[in-house]
């Protein structure tokens, strides 16, 4: 090719991407159009802390958009029938998706089910908010610390289980590395989600857990269970009195779980830009921190490439702490 057939193409190439990106702009000014309704797919059952907050969220941005916005509620699998969903559906700024961490940090590494890739196929918009899991024991256990629990197992060999929200989740992992560490001889027993562990806790059927602050709080205030431990990185405003597992010798479990909102991958970045923008004033509403701060989580906006950085380590640490605690994917 001569160079003038050269400078041609190039004059087309720059010319198609002109066109495209006035394109995206002009998509962007119009969106969303009137009569469209936006779509949030949420992984959990209706009633619980994460459908919660996606439709507190929800309500606001509706109003800042001028458009309604729904709650498409898509339990199972682990958050994978949602992730699913959110795949195939149009990168048009009409899908979004309100997950937990643990969809892009420890299900890739655990489920053989999951083909997706947490970089690959979600499109980041905002952080939503973060949260830590705490350490929670059954109030018939004499321990109000982690050394005081380690103590208490290596006195009774055989005789303490913790449940966990099913196998490969984060309350598993770190069950397992609580085991590794301690040298503890636990029983694990998985359960189909929060709601199930918690009632066999509260019962004394499992003696202790990984659970999120929100529940954990909601069920120490019964008295049933005691919370000693924060898995995270600095204590919990919400629980200023309890040491975080680090500060107790344990290594390794100091992540923050955080929730995030995203849509479909290759959603147009004037699109990603405008409702990344709905989503800061959104999540900064008074009535919005309000609703987190009750369920003892931080409501937290952020730009969409620091979200996808929090992805990317989210992903590579987790896989670190899975290898570590010998868990295959199943």
């Amino acid at each position: 090719m001569n160079g003038l057939k050269w400078s041609r193409a190039l004059l087309a190439l720059v010319t198609a991407a002109a066109c495209l990106g006035a394109t995206q702009a002009q998509a962007a000014d119009d969106f969303p159009a009137k009569g469209r309704t936006i779509r949030v797919v949420v992984p959990f059952p209706p009633g619980g802390g994460v459908d919660g907050q996606a439709r507190t969220v929800a309500q606001r941005l509706a109003e800042i958009l001028g458009t309604p916005v729904v709650i498409d509620n898509r339990p199972g699998g682990g958050t994978l029938v949602a992730a699913l969903e959110v795949i195939k559906s149009k990168p048009d700024g009409y899908t979004l998706f309100y997950s937990a961490s643990s969809t892009f940090a420890q299900n890739p590494h655990t489920m053989l089910a999951v083909n997706y890739h947490p970089e690959k196929d979600f499109t980041p918009i905002s952080l939503g908010g973060q949260g830590p899991l705490v350490m929670v024991v059954h109030a018939s256990l004499p321990v109000r610390n982690v050394q005081e629990l380690v103590a208490y197992g290596k006195a009774h060999p055989g005789t303490l289980s913790y449940g966990s929200f099913g196998t490969g989740t984060s309350a598993h992992v770190f069950g397992q590395i609580f085991a590794r560490q301690t040298g503890l001889d636990l029983v694990h027993v998985p359960y189909r989600g929060g709601s199930d562990m918690a009632t066999d806790l509260l019962a004394g059927r499992v003696q202790m857990a990984f659970d999120a602050a929100p529940a954990a709080l909601q069920n120490a205030a019964t008295g049933k269970v005691r919370i000693i431990g924060v898995a995270a990185p600095q204590r919990s405003e919400f629980l200023p009195g309890v040491g975080t597992l680090a500060e107790q010798g344990m290594q390794d479990m100091d992540l923050t779980s955080w929730l995030g909102w995203f849509g479909p991958a290759r959603v147009p970045q004037p699109l990603v830009d405008k409702l990344n923008a709905a989503l800061v004033q959104a999540i900064a509403d008074t009535r919005v921190q309000t609703f987190y701060r009750a369920g003892a989580y931080t409501a937290e906006s952020s730009t969409p490439p620091q979200l996808a950085a929090m992805v990317r380590d989210s992903y590579s640490r987790w896989g670190q702490l899975v290898k570590q605690a010998g868990i295959p994917r199943q």
